[in-house]
Formats: structure tokens, sequence, C-alpha cells
């Protein structure tokens, strides 16, 4: 069997746009039910933006977010990720890019257990089929840049929840994604830590990360520029914040 090789270089921004949703609509058929979990988005996010996802349980947030994480697929409407119809990609290339173009980072961290935080951050670059040496330095980079070089031999069950969020980010950030998807990554964390989680994002942002950030509370939500709040499937408002302002 071949090996993947790294196709990171295959997929680049045509324009400003990290992404654009066109009257975006997503439904799930749930036996004789019909659940409309998006009801037409349309919204566009450029590069280096910080835009918060808000809204009540049931508003759509997750869904918005898994079809602009390629997890899922609108049932209508068009999703153009940085200049490509996601619509005309093979399964092949969508995996590439949830693999290698979309960082994801999750309220629950999602690591492996019996894997030491240098082999969790690795995965990726595994699945992509980078080099070995070259898998060294960038996962060594990544742990650097979260500020946890002391801790690569480290199991996730030594580390405290903010510790584990870090490596999470680490592993989001190792393949060099035009965006980073966190999904509420301080819902498990108290206060302090969670402010000191989003000093990290704030971090990457001022460096050129487009970040993507759902949440449930409005100050988390104050560290973005923007703030999509969504209702019922529908964005119903699409603001500056006071960061922005400033």
């Amino acid at each position: 069997m071949s090996r993947r090789v790294d196709r990171s270089s295959d997929i680049r921004p045509v324009n400003g746009h990290a992404l654009t949703l066109t009257d975006v609509v997503k439904t799930y058929v749930m036996g004789a039910d019909e659940v409309h979990a998006l009801r037409g988005v349309s919204l566009t996010i450029r590069r280096n933006e910080y835009v918060a996802v808000m809204g009540p349980s049931g508003s759509g947030k997750s869904t918005l977010m898994n079809v602009i994480g390629c997890l899922d697929v609108p049932t209508s409407g068009t999703y153009s990720l940085e200049g490509q119809m996601v619509a005309e990609m093979s399964e092949y290339q969508l995996a590439d890019i949830r693999n290698q173009r979309i960082g994801f980072v999750f309220q629950t961290f999602n690591l492996i257990p019996r894997a030491n935080i240098f082999q969790n951050v690795e995965l990726p670059l595994i699945y992509a089929g980078v080099r070995k040496s070259e898998r060294r330095e960038r996962v060594e980079k990544a742990i650097a840049r979260v500020g946890l070089a002391d801790r690569v031999k480290h199991k996730p069950n030594e580390l405290s929840g903010g510790q584990r969020q870090r490596v999470a980010i680490a592993r989001a950030l190792v393949c060099n994604p035009s965006i980073i998807l966190a999904d509420e990554p301080t819902g498990n964390l108290d206060s302090k830590t969670g402010d000191e989680i989003m000093a990290v994002l704030d971090e990457l942002h001022s460096s050129g990360q487009t970040i993507i950030l759902v949440t449930h509370e409005d100050y988390i939500a104050e560290h973005a520029l923007r703030v999509i709040r969504l209702r019922d499937g529908r964005i119903e408002s699409d603001m500056a914040t006071a960061r922005r302002a400033s």
C-alpha cells in the first residue's frame, strides 16, 4: 500500500475570503418528521477574522459548525471554502480539508489517553503522510506555541484541564490550517483557566490565524471581533464587538 503524501500545499486561498455560505439549508429527516436545522444561512468570513457564533440550544450552531468543518453537507445552498465549491470536492479532497486546512478544537479535548502529548499532536501529520523528520519539527513547534514544551512526554491524565486544551489547540495547529474551529473550548474549564485558553486563541489570531468560535458565554464572545447570533436556524444578528470598535 502506498503511503499518503503531504498535500497541504494543494489547496490555497484564491481571494480574501476564508469561506462563503449562500442560502444554506440543512434539514434532517427523523422518521416522519423533518428538523430544519439551518434555514437559508448566508455569511462570509474573511481570512484572519475572529468570529464568535452564539445562540440558544437548537439554534443551529452545531449544524453550522459541522457544515463549515466539512463534517456535514447542506441540503441546499452553496458553500465556498477558500474559493473552491465544497459540493464539487471528492471524499478524498474533503478528508484532506478536514485534516490539513481546518483545525478542530473541542470542548472535551478528544485526546488519546494512552498516547503522550507529542504523539497526540503528531497524529494529524501521520494521517497526512508527512515524513517523520518533518513531523518532529512541526510537533515541537506547535507544542511550544501553546507553552507546553516541557510536557511532551506526559500523558493527558497527567495534565490539568487547561493543559489538555492547550494540547488540543497544538494538535489543531500542527498542519498549519487556514481556519481554527473551536467548539466551546472553555466549556469544561473554570473561568481562570478559560481566560488562559482564550489568551492563546487571541495570540493565534494576532499572528494571522482565522478563528471561528462557538460559545454560550458573552464574555468569551467578546474576545472575537464579530459575533453572529443564530435563532431557529437563521442569523438573528451579525455585529462587530466592542473589541473591534476600540
